[in-house]
């Protein structure tokens, strides 16, 4: 979501509506005192680098800022950097942008971002530390000068400004490092970015206001307040009762009634697939049984299963059904147009047959039981999917039993292990 200048392409949901009951046209941004936007994110940490989880990323992206963004179609842009170039194979610098301040008024410079460096490679500890796989290679950092930062890596990173453009930067404090706790218990956030924070109440909301200072330009709202609302329904609701103004993960069902209603809908193309995950690793998997309930070995690490699932697998349903259009059936990793991605790769239709073959020559030809697991009101139409895909399973014999939860509660039996297939 973009509040102010410049871009910011992390995106916080793929349909963001905004609606002005009784008016035809919104009041000009600029004579508007307050945004009530309500979220499905619930920000888990005022802490910028303890877990790279959309949650953190998108809310705090308006007050802190990356050296390096990327664009619509994913290429390099400056940020707080505005250039930069390798020196060798195993060695990078970049140029900063001057005249740029942080909230409390210090000027930001290279130092800081030795500091947030250092801080994510040397500091955070697991279960934090969850942006340090982009910062693992770098061997060394300093600061020739103010404007400057040169970084020595552990043999060739090419990829090495790409994987700033998920690092947020932080302000070297007078000793030492800030710890996670003391960012959540009263260290107010000191970012660069166009909003400056005012205050947050963990699960319910996260107010911001206008940075006047801003480096980029005057951003046009003077207040902008977070309500987090995690049920879908309820979000709607608040939008077309006039709580909120803006609700971002919009039920694709809702659409076409709130457009009658007023609501202006965006709908943007966003780099996210969302797939169906096998465990893999396990001999035996939580909830993977046969069809008389006994355990059975993990059927996972078979391809031909995993073959035989995606064959069953009805993407069609999934983008015109419950997403009624406001999607793409997932052909590669990555969406069409994108680095990296072929116009040649098209989707598969279902083949339930040949997936029932592949089952049976795997050992399965009566199937077996599953439990599949996802995420409610995370991702738009994710409950529902999970249904979808389960009824496409059971043409050939594989059993699915849905089971949707909160996020917060299906990230952490995630974590724990109690899944063996997950959404």
């Amino acid at each position: 979501m973009k509040l102010g200048s410049p871009f910011r392409p992390r995106l916080l949901s793929a349909l963001l509506i905004s609606i002005f009951l009784g008016s035809a046209s919104a009041t000009p941004a600029q004579e508007r005192g307050e945004l009530r936007i309500a979220t499905s994110y619930k920000l888990m940490t005022l802490d910028p680098q303890y877990a790279n989880l959309n949650e953190n990323t998108s809310l705090l992206s308006h007050i802190y800022e990356r050296l390096v963004y990327q664009d619509e179609n994913l290429e390099l842009k400056p940020g707080l950097a505005t250039s930069w170039r390798p020196l060798s194979d195993t060695q990078w610098e970049f140029k900063l942008r001057d005249k740029v301040r942080f909230h409390d008024g210090s000027a930001f410079d290279a130092d800081d971002v030795v500091y947030t460096i250092e801080r994510i490679r040397d500091f955070l500890k697991p279960p934090s530390g969850g942006f340090r796989s982009y910062v693992s290679a770098i061997k060394s950092i300093s600061a020739p000068d103010p404007l400057t930062v040169v970084i020595e890596t552990n043999g060739a990173v090419p990829s090495l400004p790409l994987s700033f453009s998920s690092i947020f930067m932080m302000s070297r404090p007078s000793g030492g490092f800030e710890t996670t706790e003391d960012l959540n218990a009263g260290h107010p956030p000191n970012g660069t970015g166009p909003y400056r924070f005012e205050s947050w109440s963990s699960g319910e909301s996260l107010r911001l206001g206008r940075n006047d200072d801003y480096w980029g330009g005057k951003p046009a709202w003077s207040k902008v307040t977070f309500r987090v609302i995690e049920n879908p329904a309820a979000r709607v609701a608040a939008l077309s009762t006039g709580e909120v103004d803006v609700a971002d993960a919009i039920p694709a069902r809702d659409v076409a009634s709130l457009k009658e209603r007023g609501a202006r809908v965006a709908s943007v193309g966003a780099a996210r697939v969302n797939f169906v995950q096998f465990d893999v690793a396990r001999d035996t998997l939580p909830g993977v049984t046969d069809k008389a309930g006994e355990p059975i070995a993990n059927p996972f690490k078979n391809p031909l299963v995993r073959r035989a699932l995606a064959l069953a697998t009805d993407r069609g349903i999934l983008v015109d059904k419950i997403l009624a259009g406001y999607g793409t059936a997932a052909s590669q990793v990555f969406p069409n147009g994108l680095p990296g991605t072929s116009a040649k790769l098209l989707p598969e239709a279902p083949n339930y047959d040949e997936a029932k073959a592949l089952l049976a020559k795997a050992g399965f030809p009566d199937g077996f039981n599953i439990v599949l697991a996802g995420p409610a009101g995370r991702y738009p139409g994710d409950a529902e999917s999970l249904q979808a895909i389960a009824q496409s399973w059971a043409r050939v014999g594989v059993n699915a039993q849905p089971s949707a939860a909160p996020f917060s509660v299906f990230n952490t039996k995630r974590a724990a292990g109690d899944y063996g297939v997950w959404y």
